[in-house]
């Protein structure tokens, strides 16, 4: 997915789309900046404009392709059974690639995408190489004896101990195993976006 500077996208559209710009360099650069726009004009957003805003946090957050995002919105809106908000975060949350990066297996998704696309999960024994495949209760996974050799997992029990995993994931750190132990529950203070309001712009 190309998706351009990432330090100039983290500016339009917040510091939590990218782990990249969750520094505290980067956010004091942005605050000096707040202050020197603050002494300027102030630019009306219209309601559209923030939903457009809203969608594209959302979008670059899980790195979706636009045509992709808007089949989750679609399917989420679709469902007669459910709530479309938990549906549409549901979808997005138990992407394989997402929860190899939720779990702390990844420093980012893009590069727990990579370690799909190149076969280094497998999930209930089978390996798997789509990023965008959907976990389901119950199912487990677990790294490749190969890849639990890389450097990047050299120091995985430490770097776990300081990660804090959402509670419908349980991770055994010695097997290097996980499971997926619930459905993800919505969480407003977690999310860092308003789903609701990419529900409506995709309603217009």
């Amino acid at each position: 997915m190309q998706i351009g500077p990432k330090y100039k996208i983290c500016r339009r559209l917040g510091s939590h789309v990218y782990e990249k710009c969750q520094t505290q360099k980067f956010q004091l650069s942005e605050a000096r900046k707040a202050r020197t726009m603050r002494r300027g004009r102030r630019r009306n957003v219209s309601e559209y404009g923030e939903q457009l805003l809203e969608k594209q946090r959302v979008r670059f957050t899980y790195g979706l392709k636009e045509k992709q995002f808007a089949r989750y919105v679609k399917e989420a809106t679709e469902k007669s059974s459910g709530v479309p908000v938990e549906e549409l975060y549901q979808s997005l949350e138990r992407r394989l690639d997402n929860v190899i990066y939720r779990l702390g297996l990844a420093p980012s998704r893009a590069y727990a995408r990579q370690l799909v696309s190149h076969g280094h999960i497998a999930v209930n024994g089978r390996r798997l190489n789509i990023p965008s495949y959907s976990v389901k209760v119950g199912d487990v996974l677990s790294l490749k004896e190969s890849t639990k050799k890389k450097s990047i997992f050299e120091f995985l029990n430490e770097r776990v101990k300081e990660f804090k995993q959402p509670s419908w994931l349980s991770f055994d750190v010695k097997k290097f195993e996980a499971k997926v132990s619930s459905l993800p529950k919505t969480d407003a203070h977690e999310l860092g976006f308003d789903l609701s309001s990419v529900i409506q712009f995709y309603s217009r």
